[in-house]
């Protein structure tokens, strides 16, 4: 959703809409979700470095490590505000799911 300068990306899982795969690994699903997001938000004319805001959705504390891990990764120079909500998502095999906002540098 696009609204000005804004973009709005949400409900964004680790599946490869490609190939309809979901990896099994929390860290990898991770990984998954932000080239979904970077996708996205690149066919609004963005990209990674106009984050402003995430909230991290995931289903088990034990994963937020390699969650983290990915977080850090990904978002390395870039330091939009983050959230992270503990959550029971619709399909058991997801682990991740990532909302994002960004605002199209000038």
């Amino acid at each position: 959703m696009v609204a000005g300068d804004t973009i709005y990306v949400s409900g964004t899982t680790g599946y490869d809409y490609a190939t309809g795969a979901l990896p099994e690994e929390a860290a990898e699903q991770t990984r998954q979700t932000f080239r979904n997001i970077e996708a996205a938000l690149h066919q609004a004319g963005a990209s990674l470095h106009d984050l402003v805001q995430i909230v991290t959705y995931f289903t088990d504390p034990d994963d937020w490590d390699a969650i983290g891990a990915v977080l850090r990764d990904e978002l390395q120079g870039i330091h939009p505000a983050n959230s992270g909500v503990r959550v029971a998502l619709i399909d058991p095999a997801m682990k991740v799911e990532i909302s994002a906002i960004a605002v199209r540098s000038a």
